[in-house]
């Protein structure tokens, strides 16, 4: 098929089976934004200014379509003012504002992204949003951490060499082939997890075993030496093409030649690595308008492919979110296929501001479907706007929001050949077998993911840890139960065994991308995550309809917090939050609840949500004492290593208790040196 600005490909992309990364530390969640919300996770800070939770929808609360023009305009605006919003804020001298992102609702409400500087350094997990009305009135706050920018010192007295021989021993630890540094060790402010501290982030890079590329953040604490946290910054995740079938592709001819660049949308283009590992690789180019012939052995078909899947992303992204480009910027990310050989992955890269294709197991089944295409693009939105780590519960979260924006960009495409389904990259048979990477229905089919939130779920690899995420928006969406939907047949449980009823993907998409731009942080875990799709559902429809309460059942049914209602069990919280505290290295201590007004035995999922603030929670044994006098040990000593404080909801099996009586939070601090209190606690019967 010809045209100069038309053309068929196809296009496939998938999340990668990436190797575990160094295991997370424990992040401090997005800001809360519906005073009520009850989380369940580890909890998040209270938001500088809460804003009212409107029971009646917002009609003004979805964001314009603004053109690159009128963002750089935002945008400029918004650094003029960079110093007297620090100043409203309350934010100390040293600190600075830097604008990475705007969006402005159809009722003028602006929300403004901004990263911290302190005394000059990047503050590393200080970001933060600052919605404000178009009275130029500060309405609310997200930040990534509640803790003040106050670092002891900013001199290092570690020196640089030996957190680059850390890194380095850190890349060598994940197997990666040919580590080297590739930016020396830069002093930062860490706020990522506890009190701020001055510390030295290096990136390595190389290869990661399986021959992505690596790009390597390790953070060391520049006054002790202390690994605190790393991170992997490489994302894994036609003409006639391998699986979309005969399609229109926008290219561009020079004199007698077409090439594959869409002026449409950016001025993307798709390049051919050849089987190389580096560069930017060929523009493809040819004496026709034809690209491929759908076979995978014609270098042309997977470009079709990578070319068409960007298409559907960026159309996706402006049409249904109004974002032009994933930056929103105008600017289209470019596309490289026939990465390495057999090469059994895909990914993006900032660095870049590219998607990468491998060709597969024998180079036969390239990574290029619908899917995986807009996964991949969609790293570079989480990227621009919440920049999600990618490691904890933060990490997990960023895949699922790519499953969740494939998913969608593929349901859009509403293309014959690959139609719209909740199963991540059933095209590409990564599997061998014919099995999809993923299933959003019941992650835990495909062997790995799980299928709801549990305590250490942010030690697992993050394509794993999406799991309740994906769980979550699939319930959203479509309920829970057995249904077919494009000829897919499902059948989704829930983690409390009650139903959920959902409430159509079009309203669950909205949802989850006001959140994504306007609620999350890069320490949001997944009760921030429920925090902000609450947020986000009370503007879109209010907080009194039938979606806000969907949210919340959808959420209770993977195990973050509590259904609409109660649930079950009426859903009776019943809170101390006297300080108590804690000696250094002394007698346990404890803090008691009495609960009344209940019938029979507490749940077998009782929650327990408990706040304290201890400078090294690693010397501390928490415990939950039931009337009886029977144990439960929430959190045991040596575990949680030398973050600050812990603001955590625990799931505890008390069905064997009687739920009358007294109960008690003891707390003990078994080593020396560091101290803190017991902040409140609260039982809350679902």
């Amino acid at each position: 098929m010809r045209s100069s600005s038309s053309r068929r490909s196809t296009s496939h992309r998938r999340t990668s089976h990436a190797p575990r990364r160094t295991a997370a530390v424990a992040l401090a969640g997005v800001a809360a934004l519906i005073a009520a919300a009850v989380q369940s996770g580890t909890a998040t800070a209270a938001p500088t200014t809460a804003p009212s939770a409107a029971a009646k929808a917002n009609p003004g609360s979805e964001s314009v379509r603004l053109t690159p023009a009128q963002r750089a305009a935002l945008i400029r605006e918004a650094d003029a003012g960079t110093a007297r919003a620090a100043k409203d804020l309350g934010l100390g001298a040293k600190e600075k504002l830097v604008v990475r992102d705007v969006l402005k609702d159809r009722d003028g409400t602006v929300h403004t992204r901004y990263e911290r500087t302190y005394d000059g350094l990047p503050v590393l997990g200080g970001d933060l949003v600052v919605e404000s009305t178009k009275t130029d009135a500060t309405a609310s706050v997200v930040k990534a951490t509640r803790a003040a920018i106050k670092p002891a010192t900013t001199k290092a007295s570690v020196p640089a060499a030996r957190a680059r021989q850390q890194a380095l021993a850190a890349s060598k630890a994940e197997k990666a082939k040919s580590p080297d540094v590739n930016r020396e060790p830069r002093k930062v402010i860490w706020a990522g997890n506890g009190k701020p501290v001055v510390a030295y982030e290096t990136v390595v890079g190389g290869f990661q075993h399986d021959g992505t590329p690596q790009e390597l953040h390790v953070v060391t604490d520049a006054t002790t030496g202390a690994k605190l946290y790393a991170w992997e910054a490489i994302e894994t995740g036609t003409g006639n093409t391998v699986y979309s079938g005969t399609v229109d592709l926008t290219t561009t001819q020079s004199g007698s030649a077409y090439n594959l660049t869409d002026g449409a949308r950016g001025g993307h283009k798709t390049y051919n690595l050849n089987r190389g590992t580096s560069g930017t690789g060929t523009l493809f180019s040819g004496p026709d308008d034809v690209w491929g012939n759908g076979s995978p052995s014609n270098a042309e078909s997977a470009a079709a492919d990578a070319h068409y899947g960007a298409a559907l992303t960026w159309d996706y992204y402006k049409n249904v979110h109004g974002r032009s480009g994933i930056r929103g910027d105008g600017t289209g990310a470019y596309s490289r296929v026939h990465y390495g050989n057999n090469y059994v992955n895909a990914f993006w890269s900032d660095s870049c501001f590219c998607m990468t294709y491998g060709d597969g197991s024998g180079n036969a089944n390239p990574l290029t479907s619908i899917d995986v295409a807009a996964h991949e693009m969609t790293h570079g939105l989480t990227s621009a706007t919440a920049g999600l780590n990618y490691s904890g519960e933060s990490g997990g979260l960023n895949e699922a929001t790519s499953d969740i924006f494939g998913s969608t960009v593929e349901f859009y495409a509403k293309n014959s050949s690959d139609v719209g389904d909740y199963l991540i990259g059933e095209e590409i048979d990564i599997n061998g077998d014919g099995t999809p990477l993923r299933y959003m229905d019941k992650p835990s089919k495909d062997g790995a993911s799980k299928d709801a939130w549990y305590s250490g779920i942010g030690s697992i690899d993050v394509h794993y840890s999406s799991g309740p995420a994906n769980h979550f928006f699939y319930l959203l969406s479509e309920g829970s139960g057995t249904k077919t939907i494009n000829g897919v047949t499902y059948d989704s449980p829930t983690s409390d065994g009650l139903p959920v009823t959902g409430i159509g993907r079009d309203k669950a998409e909205k949802i989850w991308f006001r959140a994504l731009t306007t609620k999350f942080t890069s320490t949001t875990n997944y009760a921030g995550a429920r925090t902000g799709t609450l947020a986000a559902t009370g503007e879109l429809y209010g907080t009194d309809s039938a979606e806000y309460k969907a949210v919340q059942d959808a959420w209770a049914g993977i195990n973050v917090g509590t259904r609409s209602g109660g649930g079950g069990g009426g859903g009776t919280s019943f809170e101390n939050t006297a300080d108590v505290a804690i000696p250094d290295r002394g007698a346990a201590v404890t803090s008691s609840i009495t609960v009344s007004g209940r019938t029979g035995n507490a749940p077998s999922n009782l929650q327990v949500a408990v706040d304290i603030v201890h400078t090294y929670i690693g010397d501390l044994q928490v415990q939950l004492v039931a009337p009886d006098g029977t144990a439960y040990t929430l959190k045991g000593y040596g575990t949680g290593g030398s973050a600050d404080n812990i603001d955590t909801t625990y799931t505890v099996n008390a069905s064997s208790e009687a739920a009358n009586g007294i109960w008690q939070l003891r707390v003990q601090d078994n080593a020396a040196l560091d101290t803190g209190y017991i902040n409140s606690w609260k039982l809350t019967f679902p």
